[in-house]
């Protein structure tokens, strides 16, 4: 089974600014928390006026002024009818959007200085211990996915490793699991 990935923000600035939280659509991918996207403009639907289209980012629209995504209620999504019946945040994922069922969810804007933890399922490319330091955004994976990088990026979204972590996961199993995550701080936008 393909796990989607799970972010905690730990300290993060947009948790004490609003202006820095957004509501978000796609039309184009599909997205999981932790996904990195760009928003273009407000969606012209009637009901989501206060609602951003996101879009990928590429080297073509810009790897800077990047969004995270985040739905803190990981409410997982089991099929169309069915919400958050499921309590493995690594299920939660939200669906491309269409103009017959539209999914929005929450994106935060990454500032210098925060702090996040990232599942291994979140990011791309593979972690090396000693070698691999930093994740950054590229589009040379969908775009969407921040990937493992031997160095800091000053052009485009660019997180620093503080620690290989777990994240306990309550799977609805009898046994819990442990999932590899891994802590970053913000150090490039």
């Amino acid at each position: 089974m393909a796990y989607h990935g799970v972010l905690i923000p730990e300290a993060i600035y947009a948790k004490d600014v609003d202006a820095y939280i957004r509501s978000a659509v796609s039309t184009t991918t599909a997205v999981d928390n932790g996904n990195i996207v760009k928003l273009t403009t407000r969606s012209a639907v009637a009901g989501e006026g206060e609602v951003f289209l996101a879009i990928a980012p590429s080297t073509g629209n810009g790897l800077t002024g990047l969004w995270m995504v985040y739905s803190g209620d990981e409410i997982v999504v089991t099929d169309a009818r069915y919400k958050g019946l499921d309590p493995d945040p690594r299920n939660f994922f939200v669906p491309i959007s269409t103009s017959t069922e539209r999914h929005v969810f929450s994106v935060y804007k990454p500032a210098l200085g925060d702090i996040i933890l990232l599942s291994a399922d979140a990011l791309a490319g593979s972690y090396v211990a000693l070698s691999t330091t930093h994740i950054s955004a590229t589009d040379t994976t969908g775009g969407i996915h921040l990937l493992w990088d031997t160095q800091l990026r000053t052009a485009v979204l660019c997180y620093k490793l503080l620690a290989v972590k777990y994240i306990s996961l309550a799977t609805g199993a009898i046994d819990d699991q442990r999932e590899v995550a891994y802590e970053f701080e913000c150090v490039s936008l």
